[in-house]
């Protein structure tokens, strides 16, 4: 297993995206509505594991079952839904084993594509949240460096909350 290493930020993730995105939007095609850069190497400032994390809103999410093999085609392991209904997860590794872009697949207005864009941009919005957030995430990787579930389960009270305060902004 990989060490979660969280590292500072690094301006040329927004470039990683779009580059990808072009890539991503010829695989998938006509059903893309828009492709997103979330996760915290969209947020300006912070620490972030070194994954760039894309939302693609997609018109029908079950045409992209069917669009699967032009993502294998461009290094993408298809994860189907991955434990969230709904979803449809593509990630993507180096030649080193290390994940270097995931892909969050949903309908266009769902609510987990609006939960994890409000997330993003409640962020960026106020950077005193995403400076907290920042360190807990460095804190988390310090105290669980092998432990994927247990930084995930710390970062949840967090996110919960940020959730909470984003959609009370709509």
């Amino acid at each position: 297993m990989n060490k979660i290493e969280v590292v500072p930020h690094n301006p040329k993730w927004r470039e990683e995206f779009e580059k990808e995105e072009k890539y991503v939007a010829a695989g998938l095609g006509k059903c893309v509505v828009a492709i997103h850069h979330i996760g915290s190497t969209s947020i300006p400032g912070i620490y972030a594991k070194p994954v760039i994390d894309m939302l693609v809103e997609v018109t029908d999410i079950d045409v992209v079952d069917q669009l699967a093999p032009g993502m294998e085609a461009l290094g993408y392991e298809v994860k189907g839904e991955f434990g969230i209904p709904g979803r449809r997860y593509f990630r993507k590794e180096d030649a080193y084993g290390f994940r270097t872009h995931q892909i969050h697949t949903f309908a266009t207005g769902s609510p987990q594509a609006v939960r994890h864009l409000a997330f993003r941009d409640y962020l960026i919005a106020h950077p005193e949240d995403a400076l907290e957030y920042s360190e807990l995430k460095r804190t988390l990787a310090e105290q669980h460096p092998y432990r994927m579930d247990d930084y995930i389960d710390g970062k949840n009270a967090f996110i919960n909350e940020i959730d909470r305060r984003a959609s009370h902004r709509s």
